[in-house]
């Protein structure tokens, strides 16, 4: 399908000369000093927003202000932030980042981050257009490399948005050396299990090669994992899995703000990214006489693979597979301080639910244990 610029202009990224104004309506808006409220000291708020609204580019504003804002979330909510598999990536070429999906904002903003503290160009991140809940939200997004994934419609409006997306991200990748973050399925992992949809690379395959294995190449498609030693939202997860058990679950219309906020302010321990190695060599290996549904599900499962074997465990993991298998196989590897923490947030998980109590623990676990499980069964492969 050929598509001209203008064909973009739904789902891009705001262009530089549009910068300047978005930054205005940002630092205008009521919610933009609530922010600044709970990141910075008062003494901060001024100097600030002098420096977002000088800002005239997309790499301006992130170091003026977005920078600052996740590195303050991160220090206020995590003990630690590590990196590692750095050298799997270079400026000089760029990547389709297939991640794991466990915060609506942070996991996409934390790249962003470590790639910026690395002096590394930040990347386009694709965006579900039901979390674009205002202007102000909008405006942060689009300043910030976001592309708008369009998910609802006919099934013909759905297909030819999943072609315009392909087509843009593989535009960014192959003619802009503009690396692209996008998620490996619709939606966070809620139960600790992380898979990759064939979808989205059937969506990425749309717009390349009729040899379905040369246009998933083309992308550079590299796994990304991002390991939280305590899950953001965990108990609104739980609550949205155990309701889904008896009846379809249907977000109610603040659902989604309150899943930001939550990720945003909840306390994360430590937090880990392994940006993982392409998968172009990988591909050599995909037997080229499957269908094209089964070639896509072995890439899918050669991502899910690298996932699971780069989540970095914590004690939380550790603790969780033990009280999962009623065992205590990993006992050195998490303190009293970890059931106590573990013990707090599950009672909390209890109380925000009307339900059976030992389901709703076991759910909470799961969410825990299933990392551990995952690596097993990947390290058995």
């Amino acid at each position: 399908m050929n598509m001209s610029e203008n064909d973009f202009d739904a789902i891009r990224p705001y262009h530089q000369h549009e910068i300047p104004a978005a930054l205005k309506r940002i630092a205008s808006d009521p919610l933009f000093q609530q922010l600044m409220s709970y990141l910075f000291p008062v003494e901060k708020h001024e100097e600030l927003t002098k420096m977002l609204l000088k800002a005239k580019s997309t790499d301006e504003y992130q170091k003026a202000f977005m920078f600052p804002v996740i590195r303050s979330i991160v220090d206020k909510t995590a003990e630690e932030l590590t990196l590692s598999g750095m050298e799997y990536i270079s400026d000089q070429s760029s990547n389709v980042f297939i991640a794991n999906h466990r915060d609506i904002i942070l996991d996409s903003a934390i790249l962003g981050l470590l790639l910026l503290e690395h002096d590394f160009k930040t990347c386009e991140i694709a965006w579900g257009d039901n979390l674009i809940i205002s202007k102000f939200i909008e405006d942060i997004g689009k300043s910030n490399r976001m592309i708008t994934v369009f998910r609802e419609g006919t099934p013909k409006e759905i297909f030819k948005n999943s072609q315009r997306l392909s087509k843009y991200i593989r535009q960014s990748v192959t003619k802009r050396n503009q690396s692209v973050w996008i998620a490996q399925r619709k939606g966070r992992a809620k139960d600790g299990i992380d898979l990759t949809d064939v979808g989205v690379l059937k969506m990425l395959s749309l717009s390349g090669d009729a040899d379905i294995i040369q246009s998933i190449r083309e992308l550079n498609i590299t796994p990304l994992t991002i390991s939280y030693e305590w899950e953001p939202c965990d108990g609104m997860k739980v609550r949205e899995l155990y309701l889904s058990e008896y009846h379809a679950y249907i977000k109610d219309e603040h659902e989604d703000l309150r899943s930001i906020i939550g990720g945003v302010v909840s306390n994360k321990g430590r937090i880990h990214i392994n940006i993982g190695q392409k998968l172009n060599k990988l591909l050599d290996k995909v037997d080229r006489s499957l269908r094209k549904n089964e070639i896509l599900q072995e890439i899918a499962n050669l991502i899910d693979k690298q996932i699971h074997r780069n989540y970095k465990l914590w004690p939380s993991n550790y603790y969780a597979y033990d009280l999962l298998a009623n065992q205590q196989q990993f006992a050195d590897k998490y303190d009293e301080e970890t059931k106590k923490i573990f013990a707090k947030r599950l009672d909390y998980t209890q109380e925000i639910i009307n339900g059976d109590r030992d389901k709703i623990r076991q759910l909470f676990i799961n969410i825990y244990a299933n990392p551990v499980v995952n690596q097993m069964v990947s390290n058995q492969v």
